[in-house]
């Protein structure tokens, strides 16, 4: 009697943005381990901006993106919720990947709280995790 064995199932692989328009946090994670890792601040504006992104994917090469989307404390939209959507609309239309809009409401406080060196990269890893979390 054989057995068939089953393809080994691929590990979906992330990069994840804090959206702010002076600063970008960026994290990476997977959905195998659902843990999210600060990588970098993004410090750049324009084409620089565009430019470093860009040479992280292509480092990293993530099957998926995650952008946080900032609101009001009541759930209402502002000026930078339109912004980092746009911002997660020219993401998935420059690299062609998937990108998912996560609610990022305290993540800045909840790194700071944390004692985060890098508020930026690990509130974008605050991002992922609930991402992750949410999809497992």
């Amino acid at each position: 009697m054989s057995r068939a064995i089953a393809p080994a199932r691929t590990t979906r692989s992330y990069l994840a943005f804090d959206f702010g328009t002076r600063r970008v946090g960026v994290a990476s994670g997977n959905a195998l381990t659902g843990a999210a890792t600060p990588l970098a601040t993004i410090d750049q504006r324009g084409q620089a901006r565009t430019a470093a992104i860009a040479k992280l994917i292509a480092e990293w090469r993530p099957d998926e993106l995650v952008v946080g989307v900032p609101f009001h404390p009541d759930g209402a939209a502002h000026a930078n919720t339109a912004r980092a959507r746009r911002f997660a609309r020219e993401l998935a239309e420059r690299f062609q990947l998937p990108v998912h809009e996560v609610d990022e409401r305290y993540t800045t406080s909840d790194a700071k709280r944390a004692g985060a060196a890098d508020l930026d990269a690990a509130a974008a890893a605050i991002i992922l995790e609930q991402h992750l979390s949410a999809i497992a």
